[in-house]
């Protein structure tokens, strides 16, 4: 990846939404991070300029575990490919819309503990999915 692809200087996502810079950057190595509020100590997502719980313009990027529970999920079994939407609750607590993968599309329960895995969207930018906790 060059370094140019790395730091989203031409990512029109990026110019829209500046707030999330830093989450695309970090997932771009596979890492998984949450802004968190200086002021009342807590995660949120989705990132944005001031923290939604206590209203402090206070944020910084902190890494996340990366594991978290299948809050629910719907399978889409018309689709070509099949692929399986979720809300996964984070360790750390927020919840975030995504998508189940590493497991038949019937495998999935509620509460199901997941790890994060990043794979590139179809633009290329990198995207956290969920599996099936392995090792």
């Amino acid at each position: 990846m060059t370094d140019e692809k790395k730091t989203f200087e031409h990512d029109p996502f990026v110019a829209a939404f500046p707030e999330t810079r830093a989450f695309w950057e970090a997932a771009a190595d596979g890492r998984l991070m949450l802004p968190v509020c200086e002021d009342c100590g807590r995660a949120h997502w989705y990132p944005r300029a001031l923290c939604p719980l206590c209203g402090s313009e206070k944020l910084r990027w902190t890494p996340a575990s990366g594991r978290g529970t299948v809050h629910a999920f719907s399978p889409a079994r018309r689709a070509e490919p099949q692929y399986v939407l979720a809300y996964v609750t984070l360790d750390e607590g927020p919840t975030l819309m995504t998508n189940l993968v590493g497991a038949p599309i019937d495998a999935w329960s509620i509460g199901q503990v997941v790890q994060v895995r990043f794979q590139p969207s179809t633009e290329g930018r990198m995207m956290p999915f969920f599996g099936p906790v392995t090792g």
